[in-house]
């Protein structure tokens, strides 16, 4: 599992790449954007054409977005967006940068 904290600025370069034939998970850690007792209640996740999204859970604090994808392209970088709307309500977007590589 691969965690991406909002308190970096731009779109962050996760450090565990993707190979073309596994399926990985990938969190966005919201806990810093949230204020106390407020939760995601909602999630949007998009990505750039060639990798898929196969999935997206929130963990048990409600804070933390773990998005699984497969797929891509050796040798090229993918996008991948999580959008969130809290219970407070807000809404905050946030960009990982995955890359795709044969291990």
């Amino acid at each position: 599992m691969v965690t991406y904290t909002s308190e970096q600025n731009g779109p962050l370069e996760f450090e565990t790449a993707l190979d073309p034939e596994e399926s990985r998970a990938y969190d966005f850690d919201f806990t810093n954007d949230l204020a106390s007792g407020e939760t995601i209640s909602s999630t949007t996740i998009t990505a750039d054409s060639g990798i898929t999204v196969s999935g997206d859970t929130l963990d048990g604090t409600s804070k933390i977005v773990q998005v699984t994808l497969t797929g891509g392209t050796a040798g090229v970088d993918y996008h991948v967006a999580c959008k969130v709307t809290t219970s407070a309500p807000q809404t905050i977007k946030r960009t990982g940068i995955v890359k795709c590589r044969t291990m």
